[in-house]
């Protein structure tokens, strides 16, 4: 397993997590297993939004001895009622469930405390302009949360909560097909692909490039959730791109872009989890996911770097798609962010190594001048 630093946290992450929503319903044994097996593979960060209490009490006992060995991103905002899931703002339901969600899972803190679900403008005031968010600064004032983050679905209320500066961790849908779903789209709309299946040219998000540039350059680490799309793009029947990709692309795709700390894969079974840590031997070639963009002429990539790595290796050792990765999140500023200047600098190669052989290019899908782009970089980094 590989680790990534979760943005200014500071946090070693797994480069693949464990969602824990498909736990619910197992029995204690089964989810002890499943904890073994994740913590065996490397794992070592789990997402709990589940208020079930039998899969968080199943969960605090499979972690009883041996805490450390998993980061915790519990949920605030999330309750029980009436035998079922529930997102609530209410002060008092909120305070209760997170409470209860300590004492089940045996413990006297999460590493992160994730505000739920928060889509829309209306929600978002719920959470801000409340004490709602006044509670969760509390909690990580007391140590109860040792950073705060939030989910959300929509590019353009991610961005506003993480420019506020309290959130330090942002969990995000992110996958090959939503990230080409226009940014207003509900998070129905998007597992239903309503945008990919409309005729016409379909473009990624820039909305979603916005936040994830930010997140980036802000140091908000980014975990994802929803990379399979709920085993959608498993299944070329279901997937909008009428082929299948396999569980490494999927992780790979997310993992490459901008701000991506760790992908979070819902597993509820010891072959689930199996499945999700084979990213990690995965050769290059069972990890591309090129071939979904590349000659699907509903997809418009044309010219633009994906950081699919194709061009790879380079004659001059370059990490052409980090130095990409980097030039765009350049672009996307009014003034090159410090953050982003310091990673390039730190490269052992960069733009100012290109000899210009363009020998990349005749390997790159998508038709990306990149000796042209690597001239840009050197006058943006100068």
């Amino acid at each position: 397993m590989d680790y990534r630093t979760l943005g200014r946290t500071g946090l070693r992450v797994s480069e693949v997590g464990l969602g824990g929503e498909w736990l619910e319903g197992k029995s204690a044994e089964e989810v002890c297993a499943v904890m073994d097996s994740a913590i065996h593979a490397g794992m070592n960060y789990i997402d709990i939004f589940m208020p079930e209490p039998n899969v968080r009490s199943n969960i605090g006992s499979a972690l009883k001895g041996r805490r450390e060995k998993m980061m915790i991103q519990g949920h605030i905002g999330t309750v029980y009622e009436d035998g079922q899931y529930k997102r609530t703002r209410d002060l008092s339901q909120t305070k209760e469930a997170f409470e209860d969600l300590l004492s089940r899972l045996q413990t006297d803190y999460v590493d992160v405390g994730m505000i739920h679900y928060v889509d829309s403008a209306e929600d978002y005031a719920a959470v801000f302009e409340t004490e709602i968010i006044d509670y969760a600064k509390s909690l990580k004032a007391e140590g109860k949360i040792r950073f705060l983050g939030l989910s959300s679905h929509n590019p353009e209320i991610a961005l506003r909560a993480v420019q506020t500066g309290l959130i330090d961790v942002l969990m995000f849908s992110i996958n090959p097909a939503y990230d080409f779903e226009d940014s207003a789209a509900d998070i129905y709309s998007q597992m239903e692909f309503s945008g990919l299946k409309t005729d016409g040219v379909h473009r990624p998000d820039s909305a979603r490039r916005e936040l994830y540039g930010f997140c980036e350059a802000a140091g908000v680490g980014i975990v994802v959730m929803k990379a399979l799309a709920g085993g959608r793009l498993l299944d070329a029947s279901q997937s909008p791109f009428g082929t299948a990709l396999t569980v490494p692309q999927c992780i790979h795709y997310s993992l490459t872009r901008p701000g991506v700390t760790s992908v979070l894969v819902g597993c509820s079974s010891v072959s689930e989890v199996e499945t999700a840590a084979a990213y990690c031997s995965a050769s290059d070639a069972k990890r591309d996911y090129s071939f979904v963009f590349a000659g699907n002429p509903q997809i418009q990539t044309a010219g633009n770097c994906m950081y699919c790595g194709h061009c790879r290796p380079c004659s001059a050792h370059i990490d052409i798609p980090v130095v990409f990765k980097l030039l765009d999140l350049a672009l996307a500023a009014e003034e090159v962010p410090a953050t982003v200047a310091e990673h390039y600098d730190s490269l052992e190669y960069n733009a100012d190594d290109c000899i210009e052989c363009h020998l990349c290019e005749r390997n790159c899908p998508f038709g990306v001048k990149i000796a042209e782009r690597m001239g840009y970089a050197r006058r943006i980094f100068w």
